[in-house]
């Protein structure tokens, strides 16, 4: 019976209008078939749900029963048809996921251009690469990137931009380190389950530099709490208070002498940032047509 939604429909009509015959009107269709699809439910349920007085209808305990479990399908179907009808009317909201580095530095200045791609909203969640690709096996959002290679079963990934982590500073510093130069500043540092920290405290570990006797003075989640740190940083201080940060976090004001970049001579820390989906959504017309457009924004 719950696959066949009018007879309960024609059950909330004759309960709404408390008459036959009100509802045979208010529906289009003749009294015998209102009576007939009541009959049916109550056959159905082998009870009574109705009975007819002289002023208007009253509902059977088991009536009163029915008629509170329709009210709820009513709405949810309601609500259902309305969702359905955003899809048909290309209407909803195509919802990015990002990490810190791309959703707060790279990814704003393109949603304009991908919500004309696709012809509909965007919005976009930020956090640690981890918690995007669980929100996006969550199904939360549609399109994931990130900065850190979280592979999961069930999702496609596919490389996108370059990045480079530089050191950097508030104060002017030398184009080229040495590793002695490493334990003449004062760091502020990621929190721990940072894919970046992981990245950098790897290449320490190549460069034979041992960070754990660096002279931490601060650890901090994001990207844009490293930069606000170092920039709000006393300018003049004995010792550099330095980091190690995307590039792209910062290139603005590198570029306006706000701040200040260094690496170690022949020796990059590059990574790629990642475009990641469902498998399941692999033929879906919305997600191919942004993971297209992004892959045009390579750098």
């Amino acid at each position: 019976m719950l696959k066949d939604f009018a007879k309960l429909q024609t059950f909330l009509t004759v309960v709404k209008e408390k008459s036959f015959s009100k509802a045979s009107a208010k529906l289009g269709i003749s009294q015998p078939a209102v009576t007939q699809q009541i009959k049916f439910i109550e056959e159905y349920l082998d009870t009574r749900i109705v009975e007819r007085k002289k002023n208007g209808i009253k509902l059977t305990k088991e009536g009163e029963d029915l008629y509170r479990i329709a009210v709820k399908l009513e709405k949810a179907i309601n609500t259902s048809q309305k969702e359905l009808l955003k899809i048909i009317n290309k209407d909803f909201t195509f919802i990015l996921g990002a990490s810190y580095a791309i959703g707060n530095y790279v990814i704003p200045t393109y949603l304009g251009a991908i919500k004309e791609k696709i012809n509909n909203e965007v919005y976009m969640h930020v956090g640690l690469s981890n918690e995007i690709i669980d929100e996006l096996e969550d199904k939360k959002i549609d399109v994931a990137l990130i900065e850190s290679p979280v592979f999961r079963d069930g999702i496609i990934y596919r490389e996108w931009m370059e990045d480079e982590l530089v050191l950097f500073s508030n104060q002017p510093l030398p184009k080229y380190l040495k590793k002695e130069d490493f334990f003449t500043f004062d760091w502020v540092c990621r929190d721990e389950n940072s894919h970046t920290r992981k990245l950098v405290s790897e290449a320490f570990e190549e460069l034979e530099i041992d960070c754990s006797t660096f002279n931490v003075i601060g650890v901090v989640q994001s990207p844009t709490a490293v930069k606000e740190t170092i920039m709000r940083s006393p300018k003049d201080a004995e010792r550099p208070i330095v980091s190690v940060i995307s590039r792209h976090v910062i290139e603005d004001e590198i570029a306006e002498g706000k701040l200040y970049e260094s690496r170690m001579r022949n020796f990059r820390v590059h990574r790629k940032f990642y475009i990641a989906y469902s498998k399941e959504r692999k033929h879906d017309a919305f997600v191919n047509n942004v993971v297209d457009f992004l892959l045009t924004m390579r750098m």
